[in-house]
């Protein structure tokens, strides 16, 4: 298996030659990355040709994600609106000892040693949410590796720009966007499945689809609704 890359206008496409017999085009969330895989028995320009022929449909694809509402930074503040697994929060800061972040009913307090430290703010809280997030990871891997026939993978999760989730079906290991700490619990369930269909089928042909509807028939809903919510 062998990747390339290929631009047309403005538009940068991965491409990753595999053993299959057709082409397949995506665009994926959050940011529009396109990315062709293509038969090992073609070559970048008879995929180059077929790109030219989707450009107006990669370009509304990715003018989609464009469109989309997106999170306004955050300054870490007294009452500013911040979301754990779907749920809304005041964000309330709070002097202490020790960096630590409780929730309290609606409030989710960060205690800092500064307040006026603002990545200390945003550290201290994103290692909340990795640990939150890496919870929920565990029993949603654990709970589907038997029902697919899998051992329990090793995964980690860390800030991903382009993606939501991935496997490296090599090392059988999964990666997870931290992101995914502020999203509906069903919406993170749905990254889980997906990554971890890719432990049976490598790739998003009908094979894939079929895993996808068996393990988890409402996967299309839940990814239209992780595609919709602000990035």
């Amino acid at each position: 298996m062998k990747s390339e890359s290929l631009k047309i206008g403005a538009v940068e496409i991965e491409v990753t030659f595999k053993p299959i017999k057709n082409l397949h085009l995506s665009v994926h969330p959050p940011e529009g990355r396109v990315t062709i895989s293509s038969p090992e028995f073609y070559n970048l320009e008879k995929v180059k040709i077929y790109a030219a022929t989707k450009l107006g449909w990669i370009k509304k694809e990715q003018q989609k994600f464009q469109e989309q509402k997106r999170e306004q930074p955050r300054l870490y503040i007294n009452r500013e609106s911040h979301f754990i697994f779907g749920s809304r929060y005041l964000l309330y800061i709070e002097l202490a000892s020790k960096n630590t972040v409780e929730i309290k009913g609606k409030k989710l307090v960060l205690n800092v040693t500064d307040a006026n430290d603002l990545q200390l703010k945003k550290n201290t809280l994103y290692r909340f949410y990795r640990n939150q997030l890496r919870q929920k990871l565990n029993g949603f891997v654990e709970y589907y590796a038997p029902i697919m026939g899998l051992s329990v993978p090793e995964f980690k999760i860390r800030a991903m720009k382009t993606k939501w989730g991935s496997c490296a079906t090599d090392t059988k290991r999964l990666w997870f966007n931290i992101e995914l700490a502020k999203k509906p619990l069903e919406t993170i369930e749905y990254i889980v499945v997906h990554e971890m269909v890719h432990l049976l089928e490598r790739n998003h042909n009908k094979n894939f689809i079929l895993l996808m509807d068996h393990y988890l028939p409402n996967w299309r809903i839940q990814k239209k609704v992780l595609n919709e919510l602000p990035l």
